[in-house]
């Protein structure tokens, strides 16, 4: 810091309570304090003066919503937040009395246990500093989510530590699924000869896994400040539509399959795809539209909790998302909803092992029609239920490891996808190629 034009500007977030009248003042007399300290040079640490601060204005109380507390060189804002908590934009008085000599202003926050030495540093890190006018400032931090926030059990917070390899492997693999998902849209629309139902099927799983992708992509963008509540909310019912969407095309997949391996001949459903239509798109909106109608405020910025080394569970970096808020919307929307999901889809795959092995019994040597059976239904099932099951070990200490198996495996979900048609289309054409071959010769001998 500089000497008399140096600016020490402390902003200090957090969920006041009501413990002592007195508590603003002490409050207030602590910065004194630490402004004759900062005057001084005594060998005080300022983590130790930081945190002394940060315990008072805990113990604060006001009226209203927020309490300002300022010397000359020291401002402190502490603001009593609610549920729907997405970020502030703060003001300080301090920068006119400041002389206008050469400074240096750096939007930082406190990040704790990040120092072997002290409780913690002034970080900038994930925030980028802005001055449109020599009076004004503007702090522009990154806002942070994983893939496995969609469908996370427990409520215990994430360590700060892991947010950021979540983050870049969530961007990573989402991105890869929705160019993989319009990869295979397109090829689908190119290629004219499969348009059976099963290939059908297949493209409306992508085209919910497209969705649900860039759903998740733009969430995090969304949830700052200036983006309106009501955007981000619409944003939070698209997300959810496109994760029940998913979901209930995974089920579709696997009621397909069992119909598929069930050696039911002469079965016909009149105008089969448009119903599967009609369930695999028509129940999500449905019940999103439900939530909608009963409690709006289901949907909105959420925020992930996160926890510091010390395991204490503050963090003041803000990071949120637009997505579900209601913990009971998401304990029987999202997590019942995909529970049922990955047991219906879980039973369709002990049931077609064994339908397979009995196949494979019946005939006297291993066959490669029941060899390729048994990869495509380990293959199928595997991809649209298994993996999604990892959700309900996010308690403990599966905790960490879910979290990383399931951001990687279901952020690549479309990438799957897309090996599953592309092998699917290959094994087709050579198939064809056989039966022209056979042709072929058949006619030469003829």
């Amino acid at each position: 810091m500089e000497r008399r034009g140096a600016l020490f500007l402390g902003l200090c977030l957090v969920t006041a309570g009501s413990r002592t009248a007195d508590a603003s003042g002490e409050s207030l007399r602590w910065m004194q304090r630490m402004e004759a300290a900062a005057r001084s040079r005594r060998p005080t640490s300022p983590p130790e003066f930081i945190h002394g601060l940060e315990q008072r204005l805990l113990n604060a109380t006001f009226g209203g919503h927020n309490l300002t507390l300022q010397t000359r060189t020291i401002q402190s804002l502490a603001f009593r937040l609610g549920c729907d908590f997405a970020g502030l934009s703060l003001s300080s008085s301090i920068m006119e009395w400041v002389p206008q000599e050469g400074y240096m202003v750096t939007c930082v926050f406190w990040k704790e246990g990040a120092s072997q030495h002290y409780w913690g540093v002034w970080s900038p890190e994930g925030c980028r500093t802005e001055q449109p006018s020599p009076s004004q400032v503007l702090c522009r931090c990154n806002h942070l989510s994983y893939f496995a926030v969609l469908m996370q059990l427990s409520a215990a917070p994430v360590p700060v530590e892991l947010l950021a390899p979540l983050t870049y492997i969530s961007l990573v693999g989402c991105s890869i699924s929705v160019v993989a998902s319009l990869l295979t849209l397109l090829l689908h629309v190119h290629t004219r000869r499969q348009r059976d139902s099963i290939t059908r099927i297949h493209m409306n799983l992508h085209a919910s896994v497209l969705l649900l992708n860039v759903a998740f992509l733009l969430s995090p963008t969304l949830a700052v400040t200036p983006v309106p509540g009501s955007v981000c909310a619409a944003l939070a019912a698209v997300l959810h539509f496109a994760l029940l969407s998913c979901l209930t095309w995974m089920a579709i997949e696997g009621f397909n399959l069992y119909l598929l391996l069930g050696r039911v001949y002469n079965i016909y459903i009149r105008r089969y795809v448009l119903k599967l239509c009609a369930v695999g798109w028509g129940v999500p909106a449905f019940l999103v539209l439900l939530v909608l109608a009963v409690k709006s405020s289901a949907y909105g910025p959420r925020t992930i909790l996160l926890s510091d080394s010390q395991g204490n569970g503050t963090s003041f970096q803000n990071m949120s998302m637009c997505w579900v808020r209601s913990p009971e919307v998401h304990s029987v929307l999202v997590m019942g909803y995909g529970g049922l999901t990955s047991l219906f889809n879980l039973v369709v795959l002990a049931w077609a092992l064994r339908a397979l092995r009995r196949l494979k019994a019946r005939e006297k040597a291993p066959g490669p029609r029941a060899c390729r059976d048994t990869v495509t239904v380990l293959g199928l099932t595997v991809l649209l239920g298994t993996t999604w099951a990892l959700a309900f070990f996010s308690f403990g200490v599966f905790l960490l490891p879910q979290l990383f198996l399931f951001t990687v495996f279901n952020s690549l979900y479309g990438f799957f996808l897309f090996l599953w048609f592309c092998s699917r289309r290959c094994r087709s054409e050579a198939v064809a190629e056989a039966e022209m071959e056979a042709f072929s010769s058949a006619q030469t001998v003829s």
